[in-house]
């Protein structure tokens, strides 16, 4: 079972920057694509971006091409079993509580994805 834990959520004014972190513990060897959520109350969860097992790839959704203009960086770090969402420049639209999420395969849908983190809150104040 992939236990996932976010952290570095918080309240921040805009322009500010975050970094997320997802701890990936007991790691199954099949888990290979890690991907970040978001979620606005009130809206359905939002894909962000995925990053593959290697690190080579990063996909971020096509929907939020224009809001994330390169403010968000995925990255992550095998050897410590961690995934990292940069965010730069944040906006009060930014705020949500945003989910890592693990799969088999890259995906862009929610449904794609086997295990989740409980979540952290990401708030941004004007």
């Amino acid at each position: 079972q992939v236990q996932l834990v976010e952290s570095g959520g918080g309240l921040v004014q805009a322009g500010a920057s975050l970094r997320l972190s997802c701890e990936i513990r007991q790691r199954v060897p099949t888990v290979r694509p890690m991907a970040w959520f978001r979620q606005a109350t009130g809206k359905e969860r939002e894909f962000v971006g995925v990053i593959t097992w290697s690190g080579e790839h990063v996909y971020y959704a096509e929907s939020l091409k224009e809001s994330l203009k390169g403010r968000f960086n995925i990255s992550r770090d095998n050897a410590a079993n961690m995934v990292f969402l940069q965010m730069d420049d944040l906006k009060p639209e930014d705020t949500g509580v945003y989910y890592c999420a693990a799969a088999r395969k890259v995906s862009s849908e929610a449904r794609g994805y086997e295990w989740w983190g409980q979540g952290t809150q990401v708030t941004v104040s004007s």
